[in-house]
């Protein structure tokens, strides 16, 4: 895509290093019903879990901002309500060819036992993935999310995002990310919020720990998941 008259970006390279004139030309492009509907397949507007205590879901505007447009929706959020669920089983979608799920939380070893997964709908996304996923592998290994990378052998795949909540007045950094490994595949989603230093590239530091912590404690070559304690959490 031709962003100046000398300078032109693919997609890879756009999600490497997250750049904004890229995804607000793109939003132009698509215009802003079909990048609203986009989203819904995605699961945003919706609550992404199963009887998730205090889950409320995102929400979608009914309109172009006023400030910007479709260009500031899809370049920096701008209207958009996001939950960590919702950016959790849209990043977990990507990861798994297509299928997005319902979010489940199980309390106890007897609902692990009789866990069972619960779509939510098959998205027909399989062909265009790649492009992303090497786009978001870009951003670890060399883009704005190298912080979270540590281990060329347990790869992370994953995207910043850094904007303002003019409502709460603070900053926001966003990281959506999940692994690459042959056992116990991950997604991990980090919101920080604060001050004008908060932003997606410290998001994705606080994930490389979360994945380092749990790699040198040999969760990814385990043969079962059957812990329910939380072993990290990332919080403002």
């Amino acid at each position: 895509m031709r962003l100046t008259r000398s300078t032109r970006l693919d997609l890879i390279n756009a999600l490497a290093h997250s750049n904004n004139p890229y995804f607000s030309i793109l939003g132009n492009k698509l215009g802003f019903e079909r990048v609203i509907r986009y989203a819904r397949m995605f699961g945003l507007g919706e609550k992404a879990g199963i009887d998730i205590q205090g889950e409320r879901p995102g929400q979608l505007p009914d309109a172009p901002p006023p400030y910007g447009g479709v260009g500031m929706m899809t370049a920096y959020g701008e209207s958009i309500q996001l939950t960590p669920l919702e950016l959790a089983a849209l990043v977990a979608a990507i990861a798994n060819g297509g299928t997005l799920y319902h979010l489940q939380y199980p309390r106890s070893q007897e609902e692990i036992e009789h866990f069972v997964p619960r779509v939510k709908r098959h998205l027909d996304i399989a062909k265009w993935i790649e492009d992303v996923k090497t786009g978001m592998r870009a951003a670890v290994d060399f883009g704005t999310a190298h912080r979270a990378g540590y281990d060329p052998e347990e790869p992370i795949l994953g995207k910043t995002g850094t904007c303002h909540d003019a409502r709460a007045l603070n900053h926001l950094g966003w990281f959506g990310s999940f692994n690459d490994v042959a056992r116990n595949n991950l997604v991990v989603v980090v919101l920080l919020t604060g001050g004008r230093a908060i932003n997606g590239p410290i998001a994705a530091g606080v994930a490389g720990s979360i994945y380092k912590q749990l790699s040198q404690e040999n969760f990814f070559n385990r043969a079962s998941l059957v812990s329910t304690q939380i072993c990290c959490s990332a919080s403002e």
